[in-house]
């Protein structure tokens, strides 16, 4: 989902303020490890200058709610992690006939773009995970081809832009947005975790295409991590890890048989007290689907804000 600075949502510029008055505008990981390749600081300098990619902070989970839980997610995300809300608006955010309840979620550890269809939801639409900011829309979707993705839905133009969605390998889709003025955001506190569950036969693709398209690095791919981040205490797994300028993707590499909530969350969010931060959660009307629980590198949970949206919250390990 585009948006710029002055929180533009697609076709209509909105402000901060309340969270639902909206006004109706017109517009719109195979099981055989990879070789690990960490990534210096020569290779950062030379990825932010290679890719398409702009910042992690203006990369969006994408949400789809129905339109009366728009609100209560709004006001349940901001209270768990702070940052503010878009006012929102309904829109067309798709090339074709259609209307929504846009909104955007600005916090200190990640964004979200939210949307509440009062249509039916055009296809693809609804699918892709994360929308990305690029410095050139016919650049990237030329990269992202010769990386190996395919183009779901052509480029289309909208009043501050124009939007794709592409696929990688694996099922994996990503909308891409690039804006006529060029937006600035600062840094995020925290970047967020893009969370990939992937099968064997497609996750070497995922990444050899991925990392490529972002001038990303894979900077840990182990083979026998614990099977209790997937809700599998008896077992190991293959996780991998990804850092580029789009930000961090945490790649499960998988057989398909998961426990629920693994699997349906989309992004990681990482705070600095965990035990704090689901004392809000709690507070805001936010379900703890599971515990925290205690790995090597962080403490981990996972909670479900109200609409569905299910989100993986940590703590790193202190070092």
């Amino acid at each position: 989902m585009a948006w710029p600075e002055k929180h533009t949502v697609c076709r209509g510029e909105v402000e901060e303020g309340s969270m639902l008055r909206a006004p109706r505008v017109s517009l719109l990981a195979s099981l055989v490890a990879a070789v690990a390749i960490i990534a210096t600081p020569a290779d950062r300098a030379f990825a932010e200058e290679t890719t398409v990619a702009v910042g992690p902070q203006y990369g969006t989970t994408h949400v789809y709610v129905s339109p009366e839980d728009v609100d209560r997610l709004a006001k349940s995300f901001v209270a768990t992690f702070g940052g503010s809300s878009t006012r929102p608006i309904v829109a067309t955010v798709t090339p074709t006939p259609s209307g929504t309840i846009s909104v955007i979620l600005r916090t200190p550890v990640g964004l979200i773009s939210l949307f509440g269809f009062k249509t039916p939801i055009p296809f693809p639409f609804g699918a892709e995970r994360t929308g990305y900011l690029v410095t050139d829309i016919d650049r990237a979707v030329e990269a992202a081809r010769k990386a190996g993705a395919a183009v779901l839905v052509a480029p289309f133009s909208d009043a501050i832009g124009r939007d794709t969605i592409i696929q990688w390998p694996g099922g994996v889709n990503m909308q891409l947005y690039w804006h006529t003025i060029k937006p600035s955001s600062p840094p995020l506190e925290k970047v967020p975790e893009n969370r990939v569950y992937i099968s064997p036969d497609q996750v070497d693709a995922f990444i050899k295409g991925f990392t490529e398209f972002s001038g990303g690095k894979v900077i840990s791919d182990d083979v026998r991590a614990p099977g209790a981040e997937i809700g599998r205490p008896n077992d190991t797994y293959r996780r991998v890890r990804i850092e580029s300028l789009f930000g961090n993707a945490m790649i499960f590499v998988t057989d398909g048989h998961l426990p629920f909530p693994y699997g349906r969350e989309l992004t990681g969010y990482e705070v600095a007290d965990l035990a704090a931060t689901l004392d809000k959660v709690k507070a805001a009307g936010v379900t703890v689907l599971v515990e925290p629980q205690v790995f090597p590198d962080r403490t981990s949970a996972m909670v479900e804000f109200p609409g569905g949206y299910v989100a993986e919250v940590h703590s790193m390990a202190k070092q």
